[in-house]
């Protein structure tokens, strides 16, 4: 996620006023340009995770739908904020779905007098992939905004080499053939993350509290690793075929391709010089060392921690056996004082009634 650019506010496709006094959204629809570009930012994304793990996460095959706030800039769709929306379809006919346009309006008037100046741009959905009723949905939303975007956002981590973890669309107008009229159908749209410093920081603060306790640090880092080499993989993959299909004439060229490629390759270390990469190889092995001692500590100090707890739960039971056993045998001699007593009272009355006879 790249830093932010500082831009100027654009004004809302749609503009929805909240009245205080009466529970009504105004619509106003001003002209703006169709999208081009979709710039998707990290607050947005974080919810849709957080909606879905709550809702859909346990039902096989279920999504999730909410709405995208932000504002339009000559075409280009900021996307900085997200709220869920009540939605079920059925799975086996997608024509039965249900959208509350009553509780969008109301989250949205609540929205509006917190920043004014974000409006709904488009809506998601944890998809995987196009539905036969997005278009549908999308045309309930366009009541909302006059361009709406459609994004679907991966929640699930299927594929690695995947590098964008949403994909954009806009509607489009499309004749299929002379006879049939135009349709709409969707269109990708370009889609580029964007973080503001404000959002990295709250972002990495959050993941940092992320944490699995099942799994120890140092699977959890061969796990990260591991994919982060197949990503990189899949990436000098496409990047290989990119210029074979430019070498044999498939693909035109494109120079500022090759001055990104470029500085990627410049930005690598010389390994090729021995002194380079047995510096690499000593400080990858020291980062290593450390991890590996970390862990193996972290494993002694568990099993300390255990063998104690073994012992303290061994005293405990053998305080409690002891206390037990104190209590009964105090029971036993109080028992045996009131026989005593019962005895020495009945011996009385026995002799009071020989010496009255």
């Amino acid at each position: 996620m790249g830093a932010a650019k500082d831009e100027k506010p654009a004004k809302d496709d749609e503009r929805l006023d909240a009245k205080d006094d009466e529970a009504e959204v105004e619509v106003e629809v001003e002209v703006v340009k169709e999208p081009s570009d979709v710039f998707m930012h990290s607050l947005p994304l974080l919810s849709t995770v957080d909606h879905y793990t709550r809702l859909a996460a346990k039902s096989a095959g279920k999504r999730v739908v909410g709405v995208l706030l932000g504002h339009n800039v000559n075409g280009k769709v900021h996307c900085t904020n997200s709220f869920a929306v009540p939605f079920e379809e059925d799975v086996k006919n997608p024509s039965i779905w249900y959208f509350d346009q009553h509780y969008l309006e109301d989250m949205f008037a609540m929205f509006k007098k917190v920043n004014s100046k974000e409006a709904i741009v488009g809506w998601y959905s944890t998809g995987p992939k196009l539905k036969q009723n997005d278009m549908e949905i999308h045309e309930l939303v366009r009541n909302y905004t006059a361009h709406p975007v459609y994004i679907i956002i991966r929640v699930e981590e299927d594929n690695v080499a995947e590098s964008m973890p949403c994909t954009a669309y806009k509607a489009v107008e499309q004749i299929e053939n002379e006879t049939s009229g135009p349709q709409m159908t969707f269109t990708h749209l370009n889609t580029t993350l964007r973080c503001s410093p404000m959002e990295e920081i709250g972002v990495v603060h959050l993941l940092r509290d992320i944490q699995d306790y099942t799994v120890s640090s140092l699977a959890t880092q061969v796990k990260e690793k591991i994919n982060g080499m197949k990503a990189i993989a899949a990436k000098l993959t496409e990047i290989k075929d990119y210029m074979e299909m430019v070498v044999s004439g498939k693909l035109p060229l494109n120079h500022n391709i090759l001055y990104y490629i470029q500085d990627i390759f410049n930005s690598l270390p010389s390994l090729h010089l021995i002194r380079h990469s047995s510096a690499v190889a000593t400080e990858v092995n020291d980062q290593t060392m450390v991890t590996y001692l970390g862990s193996l500590l972290r494993s002694v100090v568990a099993l300390h921690n255990l063998i104690l707890n073994k012992f303290d739960m061994k005293r405990l039971k053998s305080e409690e056996e002891e206390k037990k056993l104190k209590e009964e045998e105090e029971a036993k001699e109080k028992e045996k004082e009131k026989e005593a007593k019962e005895a020495e009272k009945k011996k009385k009355e026995e002799g009071a009634e020989e010496e009255a006879k």
